[in-house]
């Protein structure tokens, strides 16, 4: 009912939202750069694949397209425990990405509204959900900010600025863009493949870290070069 495993889509038309002009140009030249490293960089199981080689499709999944994840199982008897019982009940936690522009309380009522309706042999269906947190849609780049992006990056990486999108379970660009409407951001990082974090093996590349730190020391100094000429 949630999704087609074959193409490997979420089929309810509800979690999705139409994805802008803008971001799928940077897709696009975000697939183009990174190609299949965004592939490369996991550890896949012999003959795994993923649900699509096209980078440029898989960007627009990673993002702006919803996905469905189950996260935890009750009430389906351990290996040890198992016999030839009915079970009274199977409960399952849901984890559902969803694109930036989806409002997340109004997809929960959706989604609760689209599963116990008209369950199979007539069963009891009941959905609950706990957490609804909204995404974020980054507020397009005044003309100063965007030039001075790309200025930075040809200065210390020797090419253009990209941009892309990241899923994430922490609302807190959502919380600043509400806070502050009117603001512009530049949102970066040192993570890339092999830049592991929250693991054993965490680590950074250091060339990496210097070129970054330089790119945003120069962003701010074209921001205080901005507005000290407008004023």
């Amino acid at each position: 009912r949630l999704e087609d495993e074959n193409p490997g889509v979420v089929k309810p038309k509800g979690l999705y939202c139409e994805i802008p002009a803008g971001r799928l140009a940077q897709a696009k030249s975000c697939a183009e750069v990174l190609g299949h490293t965004i592939f490369e960089e996991f550890k896949w199981v012999e003959g795994a694949k993923p649900v699509t080689e096209d980078v440029y499709e898989a960007m627009l999944n990673r993002t702006w397209r919803p996905t469905v994840s189950t996260v935890g199982v009750a009430g389906i008897p351990s290996l040890d425990m198992a016999g030839n019982v009915l079970r009274t009940h199977t409960a399952v936690k849901l984890s559902i990405r969803l694109p930036p522009r989806v409002n997340a309380p109004q997809a929960a009522a959706f989604l609760k509204e689209f599963l116990e309706k008209d369950p199979p042999y007539g069963a009891k269906v009941t959905f609950e959900w706990d957490k609804a947190g909204s995404g974020w849609d980054a507020p397009a780049l005044a003309p100063w900010l965007e030039k001075s992006l790309n200025d930075a990056s040809n200065l210390f990486y020797k090419k253009p600025a990209n941009f892309l999108g990241e899923g994430g379970s922490i609302p807190f660009m959502g919380m600043l863009g509400a806070l502050f409407p009117q603001a512009q951001f530049c949102v970066t990082g040192v993570l890339g493949p092999e830049n592991n974090a929250h693991g054993p093996n965490e680590m950074l590349v250091i060339d990496m870290g210097k070129r970054v730190t330089a790119c945003v020391s120069k962003i701010v100094a074209d921001h205080y070069t901005h507005f000290k000429a407008a004023n």
